[in-house]
């Protein structure tokens, strides 16, 4: 089985020792990410983004995410969130966990993370 590595070439990859994505065995598992922005929309949308990318570099797309975990220090921000997911994986809603908990720095309202099955 090979193993292809995906870097976005953001700061913390470096430091911390992670790549944005690892494809392995017919799956893609994106790390956790965060967006740019003030508000969790913007936030949520900025990490959107990012793994979009992600996504496309591995060959595939949100329509195949198969599970995503979504981490938020305060639960109740998440449902400004939700019009930005629907958007995201429209007709393709994948298994999903919304977790409350701290991040790595306070500034940043939501990480997600996913799991995605390349296409045949």
């Amino acid at each position: 089985m090979s193993i292809k590595r995906i870097p976005s070439g953001g700061a913390f990859e470096a430091q911390v020792g992670y790549c944005r994505a690892v494809v392995a065995g017919g799956w893609v598992h994106v790390s956790g990410t965060v967006g740019e922005g003030e508000t969790v929309t913007e936030q949520c949308a900025s990490a959107l983004a990012v793994i979009e990318a992600a996504l496309d570099k591995a060959g595939c797309r949100f329509a195949d995410v198969v599970r995503v975990t979504y981490m938020l220090p305060q639960a109740a921000d998440f449902e400004a969130c939700w019009p930005l997911l629907r958007a995201a994986f429209g007709a393709h809603p994948p298994a999903a966990t919304m977790i409350e908990c701290n991040l790595i720095d306070p500034k940043f309202r939501i990480e997600i993370e996913v799991t995605a099955l390349l296409p045949d």
